[in-house]
């Protein structure tokens, strides 16, 4: 199967991903919010959308067409060992290897294992020829890989590091993302920065957890331009997530600013809980940038008006690889 092959397969996913999905695989769609109560059908669809509107031959062309990817006579064998912290986090590494040309070895996460197995199936009928590229394990001792593409926590990442020492690898740590305000912002780029911190529920490591506030900047704006979310903390767990945090944060004499769905909080740490987020006021934006750079390594996407527009984290395109590591040129170099 050449790369055209793969793209038209691609291509006709993506019509699927549209409007069949929902005809065809309804059942299964509602099994993936019980088996994850985080996985909304409202972030499934969200999720479906995105993919619907990257699996297109244009998007999929400028993507991969640069590379000049030659035809492998002797594919190798990738593990993806993914993520299952929202709907279909690991498909962008899956899209990767096999329109690669490689073989793809498929570690699912338990709290994601039904979106993507409709989504191959689906592949399959579309271009039979993939059966022989795509495979699942549940476990990865003593098995032999060509190369690595793990996602996980900081702890897990040791563990990747150690297990899977001697082979070419990509693991993926915690990290999250942060937003630079200057104060002129819009209420519609405001509107675009809620998207940013409450897409997913603020699961994903491309969610803003932190802002840069200029000195003095009225919060009430923020609480003005997110109110559209308040509907967040009537979803169980994340209610649950805002009572508990916010009790545990007035236990330690903390100082909080809430709406009834948010909680806000004064801290210098990039690593808000779910339904928190953090801020920090700065006098010289030049402080900030200077944080920016020497904590890049933990750091997903920055939003401003200079860097990643307002409301674009969580709708990433083919080509913005997560933690800047280009998956395709590791995949060459296999």
């Amino acid at each position: 199967m050449n790369l055209e092959a793969r793209i038209r397969a691609f291509t006709e996913l993506g019509e699927y991903l549209k409007t069949d999905i929902y005809k065809e695989a309804e059942k299964e769609l509602n099994m993936a919010t019980l088996v994850n109560p985080w996985f909304t059908m409202e972030n499934i669809d969200k999720s479906l959308n995105t993919w619907s509107e990257q699996l297109k031959v244009d998007m999929l062309v400028a993507w991969i067409k640069p590379y000049k990817l030659k035809e492998i006579s002797m594919p190798k064998k990738v593990l993806i060992i993914m993520a299952g912290n929202i709907p279909l986090v690991g498909f962008h590494d899956f899209l990767t290897v096999l329109i690669s040309g490689h073989k793809v070895v498929v570690k699912m996460s338990s709290t994601d294992n039904v979106l993507l197995k409709v989504i191959i199936n689906k592949l399959l009928r579309i271009n039979s020829e993939f059966k022989q590229f795509i495979a699942f394990i549940d476990d990865v001792k003593n098995r032999k890989f060509d190369g690595v593409i793990a996602t996980g926590s900081d702890n897990s990442a040791q563990y990747f590091d150690y297990y899977f020492k001697g082979v070419k690898k990509i693991i993926r740590k915690n990290r999250r993302s942060v937003a630079v305000l200057d104060g002129s912002e819009s209420t519609l780029q405001l509107k675009y920065l809620s998207n940013d911190v409450f897409s997913y529920f603020g699961l994903g490591c491309r969610n803003v957890s932190k802002l840069f506030l200029p000195r003095g900047y009225e919060l009430n704006k923020l609480f003005e331009a997110f109110f559209h979310y308040s509907h967040l903390v009537e979803h169980k767990k994340y209610g649950n997530n805002y009572d508990y945090n916010k009790a545990i944060f007035l236990m330690g004499s903390n100082k909080l600013v809430e709406n009834g769905f948010l909680l806000m909080k004064e801290d210098k740490s990039l690593f808000s809980p779910v339904a928190m987020l953090y801020y920090e006021y700065y006098d010289d934006v030049e402080t900030v940038e200077q944080f920016i750079e020497k904590n890049a390594e933990q750091l997903q996407c920055v939003v401003s008006k200079k860097d990643i527009p307002f409301g674009n984290t969580q709708q990433p395109n083919l080509w913005d690889y997560a933690d800047g590591v280009d998956t395709v040129d590791f995949l060459r170099e296999l």
